[in-house]
């Protein structure tokens, strides 16, 4: 990795809330200043030239909160869908694809757009960071497992068993990334809780999830590369959320790339009944129903804990592109998933189906109109396909836990997880 000195980045940071400006560290989630909770923003050398000759992620790393790139890395694939827009009724459908999909030069490692976050936040580090700590439905742990394996970055990965369904790679991970599995009932937001508490060991660090600006900005590529491809933004976006972060980071590069005049394009972000917090939330209806976690198709949009007050978070984008949170159930997702093999010849992600479920139904209230320029964001395609190309190797665990339930289970598996770190700790020190 390469050194960097204060002062050197392309970019400053700047608080939502009350504007304070902060020179960047590469691990820095919240402003120094006491307030309401907000995020942090980048703010871009406006000298620094935006696009380059690369092609890939890397190509906008002037508008990357980078510090390095690494080479190789896919960019989104986006392409005109028409014979998808006729069987929706639009007449300007295009698709952002995030997979594998060799055909239409989709190459991203795992499988989704979580690929670009993990390889920008990696990107952002400082030299010798701490142990990042991630919690994953499943999608992020497979993207931060492969990308710190390739580059041997010191990670500690928690999900809840389902997610190593997700989790197969061309080469076993590299030690330095530690995969803690929590086995039984335990859902995406039971590991978040507990990553909360690793967090705080001496040596590691929250990656910090929608907070960490090179997330968003990663996941914001998406509209760089729709912006290219169509020559202007989109007037309306639609993707599948289940913290948001995506959905934020795309407007938020939107309004730093529209040109005078240009209308920010309309999020629809897209949510799996009968979990659907952000819908609940926008529609001030209550909560979602917690004991219904595990029913989503999309077990990848179930986060109990969204960003939807904080400052420069789901209710703001919302409000400023004039957008709406839309949801459909497992079985319309389901068809959306046919939908989209039949038609384009690969297959996608459930949240992906969750969001063409959405539009559909969308398209059929009025809600979107035949003629608007629509960008719909595939999330996650290819992994049948990826599987019938490359052998593939299952993530091996670093540690299994049985989930000892809610009241007590954060605090009991971060107290075993420090137990096999201080003993792993104490056999490297054994065999100096």
């Amino acid at each position: 990795m390469s050194r960097v000195r204060p002062g050197t980045r392309h970019y400053t940071l700047v608080c939502s809330s009350c504007g304070t400006r902060h020179e960047d560290d590469g691990l820095l989630l919240d402003c120094s200043h006491r307030h309401e909770p907000a995020f942090l923003r980048t703010e871009y050398d406006p000298d620094v030239v935006p696009g380059g000759e690369s092609a890939g992620l890397f190509r906008h790393a002037s508008l990357l909160p980078v510090v390095r790139t690494f080479p190789d890395i896919a960019a989104p694939v986006v392409y005109p869908a028409e014979r998808l827009g006729r069987r929706l009724g639009l007449d300007r459908l295009w698709v952002a694809f995030n997979g594998h999909w060799p055909e239409r030069g989709a190459r991203l490692p795992t499988c989704t757009f979580k690929d670009l976050e993990a390889y920008t936040v990696l990107g952002r580090l400082p030299v010798d960071p701490p142990v990042l700590v991630i919690p994953s439905a499943g999608n992020t742990a497979a993207a931060f497992a492969w990308a710190a394996t390739e580059n041997r970055v010191p990670c500690l990965l928690v999900v809840p068993a389902p997610a190593l369904e997700r989790m197969r790679f061309p080469a076993p991970l590299d030690p330095c990334v530690r995969l803690v599995v929590l086995d039984g009932t335990a859902t995406y937001s039971d590991a978040i809780a507990c990553a909360d508490l690793l967090a705080r060991l001496p040596g590691h660090h929250a990656e910090g999830g929608s907070r960490n600006v090179g997330r968003r900005d990663g996941l914001g590529t998406v509209m760089l590369a729709a912006a290219e491809a169509l020559g202007r933004l989109p007037q309306t976006y639609v993707q599948a959320v289940g913290s948001g972060t995506g959905a934020i980071g795309v407007h938020e590069t939107a309004g730093r790339i529209r040109v005078a005049g240009e209308r920010l394009p309309r999020l629809l972000m897209c949510q799996n009944a009968p979990f659907a917090p952000l819908y609940e939330a926008w529609r001030a209806t209550g909560q979602a129903p917690a004991h219904r976690e595990h029913e989503p198709l999309a077990r990848e949009l179930t986060n109990r804990r969204p960003p939807f007050t904080v400052r420069g978070g789901v209710r703001d984008v919302l409000s400023e592109s004039g957008g709406d949170v839309l949801r459909t159930d497992n079985e319309s997702a389901l068809a959306a998933l046919a939908l989209f093999e039949e038609v384009e010849g690969i297959d996608i992600e459930p949240g992906a189906g969750v969001a063409l479920a959405s539009l559909a139904d969308a398209v059929r209230a009025g809600q979107v109109g035949r003629d608007e320029l629509v960008l719909l964001n595939i999330t996650g395609g290819g992994r049948a396909r990826q599987a019938h190309d490359l052998p593939l190797i299952p993530a091996e665990p670093w540690l299994r836990v049985p989930w000892p339930g809610l009241d007590q289970g954060p605090r009991i598996v971060a107290e075993q997880v420090e137990r096999e770190l201080t003993g792993a700790a104490n056999v490297v020190t054994e065999g100096r």
